[in-house]
């Protein structure tokens, strides 16, 4: 049986729910208002204005900038409002509470002493090794352990999930599970299986060899490693995007889910699927055979299809909502959604320009158009299509209902947030482009062009657009930033009867129709372990086997 949820009154989030909630979404707003600031330094010295030498108590140099942008931005501004989003829609989903909530903690202030422990050598200067931290680079030992603790606190985290599911599973046999409780665990279960990668370069790798253990280190199989984990840390961070859109934004929209099959079984793609494919970032690497590169480009292109399965879905989610506000024709009903909702706002731009995000994943997994854009301006063009705005502009309107939510406050200037919105589209539609462009003219990423005595002609007008794109950009987060901060300090708050709710929209499809092999963990799991196991482990075996930990650390 359904339950009529019209006759039962909701379970909410408690007090301390909600501010154990909300202290990840402070550190996750404090990193990114930190890592922001780097942005238009770097946009900028592309467009020939060197920011560094007035600025140097923020950074002495490009790198040390780029370092703290890349993790404070695509790695810890993501980690905690995710482990803290995750949180809340298992809480609300299940309207349980967690089942052991001292674990949740002990992982979130893991967590914290993790980026403390990462971010003191950063900003002393001693890690300038990028987000990517290739070896035989070196940094110290402290960002690495820092990073570790980072990671594991959300695998703990993640337990903690588990723990509150297992007990509700008890409690409810045969009951199919809510789609925004079963979308959070398929999350953190993806992000745990993928983390093994990196966790396993640091500490069997990187660390032995700052510690003297061993002569050096092996690049390529530290390579193959990071991207064990490099790109499905990209599903980590819009795996929460598609979360909102399929179950939440369609509430905010006056609708319905469209299908609630379709949600489920496009999440269990992504999580066999995101995984085993980190080889077509090694295409250009001469130790991975091309037959393992082919198989791996086959998967990649082969993970699009969920992609595709979930734009279908959430436009026929939205089509719904808005044809129920008056929307009309083919393409008229868009105009009936509600644009100037700030959270609405903001998502809907967010997969607007996620949809050039994954056109160009698509050209990123072609060998030989590959070989010709990795090292390029390209690559970051395409980076910031999905964490700089699926990913980052989800949660920034997510943001705009949820601390509302936790905090009972209005949210201040809600007109400002849609102007911040159109403001960051606006910056990233040129800042992308930019960087599209000028990397197939040629542009190498990760270097400071706007110093090089070599620029052809030709890229200056595309540099110039860079740095204008990116402080554009700025001004709509830091808009963003202002809005929430306000809005959590100001005193008055909302009156009982006009408090937010957690938008979870019902599914149009009746939930006893959704099919049980759908929600049924261990064939999936399986799977997913099989299909890794294929696709690494004969690399992975070769690679161990012929290991040679000899290329000394440096620091740059």
């Amino acid at each position: 049986m359904i339950e009529d949820r019209t006759t039962k009154s909701v379970r909410e989030l408690t007090s301390s729910e909600k501010w154990f909630v909300g202290w990840h979404v402070i550190f996750a707003v404090a990193a990114l208002s930190i890592g922001i600031q780097y942005g238009p330094m770097q946009a900028l010295e592309h467009a020939g204005l060197d920011l560094y030498p007035k600025l140097s108590f923020l950074a002495s140099s490009y790198y040390q900038g780029l370092t703290l942008h890349g993790v404070l931005n695509a790695l810890i501004w993501t980690t905690f409002f995710i482990t803290g989003f995750l949180t809340l829609a298992v809480i609300r989903g299940l309207e349980r509470p967690l089942r052991y909530p001292w674990l949740n903690r002990i992982g979130f202030w893991m967590m914290v002493v993790g980026l403390v422990t990462a971010a003191i050598p950063i900003l002393a200067g001693k890690a300038t090794v990028l987000y990517t931290f290739y070896p035989p680079m070196q940094a110290s030992a402290w960002f690495y352990i820092g990073l570790v603790l980072v990671v594991v606190g959300s695998w703990i985290e993640g337990y903690g999930m588990y723990f509150t599911f297992y007990a509700w599973r008890k409690e409810n046999p045969g009951v199919t599970s809510p789609f925004v409780v079963f979308a959070s665990l398929v999350t953190m279960v993806m992000w745990q299986i993928a983390t093994l990668g990196i966790a396993a370069e640091i500490l069997a790798i990187i660390l032995p060899s700052i510690f003297g253990w061993t002569s050096g280190t092996d690049p390529q199989l530290s390579r193959t490693l990071f991207w064990y984990t490099g790109h499905p840390l990209v599903y980590f961070w819009v795996l929460p995007a598609y979360l909102s859109w399929y179950a939440m934004l369609p509430k905010q929209t006056g609708g319905k889910m469209f299908s609630d099959s379709l949600a489920r079984l496009s999440f269990w793609l992504f999580l066999i699927l995101s995984v085993p494919l980190g080889f077509h970032h090694q295409f250009a690497d001469p130790g991975v055979p091309a037959a393992w590169k082919f198989i791996h480009a086959m998967l990649t292109f082969m993970v699009a299809f969920p992609s595709m399965m979930t734009l279908f879905t959430v436009v026929a989610s939205l089509e719904y909502g808005a044809k129920k506000r008056g929307g009309k024709g083919l393409i008229g009903w868009i105009r009936a959604l509600p644009w100037s909702n700030p959270s609405v706002l903001w998502q809907l731009l967010a997969g607007l320009l996620f949809i050039f995000g994954g056109i160009g994943g698509i050209v990123n997994a072609s060998y030989n158009v590959n070989l010709a854009l990795h090292n390029t301006a390209w690559i970051p063009g395409h980076f910031h299509l999905t964490v700089a705005s699926a990913a980052t502009m989800t949660f920034v309107g997510i943001s705009f209902w949820m601390v509302p939510y936790l905090t009972g406050k209005p949210l201040w200037k809600p007109k400002l947030a849609v102007i911040g919105g159109w403001t960051y589209f606006t910056g990233m539609l040129i800042f992308s482009n930019a960087m599209h462009v000028v990397g197939l003219l040629g542009a190498p990423r990760r270097t400071p062009l706007g110093l090089a005595p070599y620029i052809p002609e030709e890229w200056a007008g595309h540099l110039w657009r860079i740095g204008f794109g990116g402080t554009v950009m700025w001004i709509g987060l830091m808009i963003f930033i202002v809005v929430v901060a306000v809005t959590a300090l100001q005193r008055k708050r909302l009156p009982e009867n006009e408090l937010v709710e957690v938008p979870l929209a019902e599914s149009l499809q009746d939930l006893r129709n959704t099919p049980r092999w759908l929600d049924r963990w261990r064939p999936w799991l399986i799977a997913s372990v099989v299909i890794i196991i294929l696709s690494y482990g004969p690399q992975l075996y070769e690679q161990i086997t012929q290991v040679q930990l000899t290329s000394p650390g440096f620091t740059p």
